[in-house]
């Protein structure tokens, strides 16, 4: 039975708009380049564990939200964390729960 935390995209939007968060999707490039949440970092669900230390130091001064593409991919990368001692609240519904809501989006390469 999983302990990790949800939120959906209604709480999401207030929580990113009060700020102290950091957003990440673990969609893949594409995916994410079609459509993502404004602000989302884009960290791939197969390079999550390679990517721990950059989870923890988010973490460590920012509440940490994961997002997919309806909430399964970023629910195992929550758990993986939460594994590695890193907490992180799943964002359930994901990208298509944020599309479906009609809130603004946005599309590109990620930076970097």
């Amino acid at each position: 039975m999983s302990t990790v935390q949800e939120i959906d995209v209604d709480t999401l939007a207030e929580r990113l708009s009060e700020g102290g968060v950091v957003l990440f999707d673990v969609r893949e490039p594409g995916e994410y380049d079609e459509a993502h949440v404004p602000g989302a970092v884009l960290v791939p669900l197969g390079t999550v564990p390679d990517n721990v230390a950059q989870f923890a130091d988010a973490a460590a001064s920012a509440t940490v939200y994961i997002v997919c593409r309806s909430g399964a991919r970023s629910m195992r990368a929550c758990e993986f964390l939460a594994e590695n001692g890193v907490v992180a609240t799943n964002v359930a519904g994901g990208t298509l729960a944020w599309l479906s809501s009609g809130r603004a989006h946005a599309s590109g390469e990620a930076a970097g």
